[in-house]
């Protein structure tokens, strides 16, 4: 198929990030791809027709990528357009799945392995076996919400009891979910635990990256839900070592938004680029499990990184998302280093730019290991060189508790160069000031 300059994605897997299919879209190397999202996390959920945790876009083959490569993801835009969303904190109920809730759901009573399902009235009994009529949500609450928002898409007010059982009765309209998303809306459940508060939106993506180069239940394409995997009696168990070819595109780290540009490797030909779990807002850790899962529009412009081989992802936050000691130093700045190294006769001053690299794991210390050897396996330097480097220009920084963090620090010019990330990175932090925040 001939690769487009904008290719237009509404079309979504069924939870399984697969290399073996044959990709769909293509887009040229420099090209754009604008996609309609459909929620993550809840709606899956309790869909349990879906088999990865998720609902992503079809991946986009980009023209020109090959194994080795890497793909340079620019977030041009990042649109909310759902009006109300639900979310909370979940339990699994015994007796709905196998070996795991995301992945191997089934009906308790006809014993079907990922059946379709119907709704019935609102509520956590709500979702039915179109087969038997049992209820089979593999999920449910312990404590959760459903949140409007405003018009501008600037603020959340979470519902009260009234207000939620109203918009349960029509919740793929209210959440605006895309018409070939085939999730059940988790506004059907009609949470309401805690009415009156208000939240700031900050949308970004949960969800994004590259396919990996094994067949992945999307949700655990990361180290931290990975572990499920691990010896797991479905089809995608896997061990130790076939776990590591995860791309790691479930990030949830909300630093993944419009501005941004996500630097991703290429474990399969192509790429392919894949998208969704947009969030309208959510701290750093994602403490609660999961954060207010919505529809949305989203424009990103992908160019090819030849021969700039990666372990996972590097993010290149916006100016404002960057830790403090990892901000570009101002002109000024320079000046006083410049003088100090004068005094002490330094004779070399070291040209640095901001860079994140992506750890994941089982757990948040194994997940900082491993953002810590990636970045020392990039560069071929030391991990205590890294280590050192991020404790003074940089800093650890949780993006999903249990295991998914970015390590920052300010990366010298010439390693840079020397991988060939010098110019996207030049170009994303160029002419920085304090008068720019």
């Amino acid at each position: 198929m001939k690769a487009k300059q904008t290719v237009y994605v509404d079309q979504f897997t069924n939870g399984i990030l697969d290399p073996e299919k044959p990709m769909d879209y293509f887009v040229k190397d420099g090209g754009f791809i604008v996609a309609n999202t459909a929620p993550g996390c809840w709606g899956p959920m309790i869909t349990p027709e879906l088999k990865g945790g998720h609902e992503v876009t079809k991946p986009v083959y980009v023209e020109g990528a090959e194994i080795g490569d890497a793909l340079a993801i620019h977030i041009k835009n990042i649109d909310v357009t759902s009006t109300v969303t639900g979310s909370g904190n979940d339990k699994s109920v015994g007796g709905r799945f196998t070996g795991d809730p995301f992945v191997d759901a089934k009906c308790p009573n006809c014993g079907i392995v990922n059946p379709k399902s119907i709704i019935k009235g609102i509520g956590e009994k709500a979702v039915h076996c179109a087969n038997c009529d049992a209820d089979i949500t593999p999920f449910v609450f312990t404590h959760a919400y459903s949140m409007a928002f405003n018009d501008e898409k600037s603020i959340g007010l979470t519902l009260n009891k009234q207000a939620a059982e109203l918009v349960a009765k029509d919740g793929r309209r209210y959440m605006n979910t895309p018409e070939a998303s085939i999730q059940n809306s988790i506004l059907t459940f009609a949470p309401h635990d805690m009415p009156g508060v208000i939240a700031r939106l900050r949308p970004f993506l949960g969800q994004l990256g590259t396919t990996p180069a094994r067949a992945f239940p999307d949700s655990h394409n990361a180290g931290d839900f990975g572990q499920f995997l691990l010896g797991a009696p479905h089809d995608y168990g896997m061990t130790e070592l076939e776990l590591e070819d995860r791309t790691d595109g479930h990030m949830d780290i909300n630093r993944v938004r419009t501005g941004a540009i996500l630097i991703c490797p290429v474990k399969v030909e192509g790429g392919g680029v894949y998208l969704g779990d947009m969030h309208a807002m959510q701290g750093n850790g994602e403490i609660a499990g999961h954060t207010a899962d919505v529809s949305g529009i989203v424009n990103l412009q992908v160019t090819v990184l030849k021969k700039v081989t990666l372990d996972g992802p590097i993010l290149l936050p916006v100016r404002e998302d960057l830790p403090y000691l990892a901000q570009p130093f101002t002109e000024e700045e320079k000046i006083q280093a410049s003088s100090l190294s004068k005094v002490w006769k330094v004779e070399e001053i070291e040209e640095s730019y901001p860079i994140s690299f992506v750890g994941s794991g089982a757990d948040l210390n194994k997940a900082t290991t491993n953002g810590l050897e990636r970045a020392a396996n990039l560069f071929g330097i030391t991990v205590p060189e890294v280590m050192n480097r991020a404790t003074i220009t940089g800093s650890i920084e949780i993006g999903r508790h249990p295991g998914m963090v970015t390590v920052t620090f300010l990366a010298p010019k010439t390693y840079l160069q020397a991988k060939g990330l010098l110019e996207i990175v030049k170009k994303q932090y160029n002419g920085y000031s304090k008068e720019d925040n």
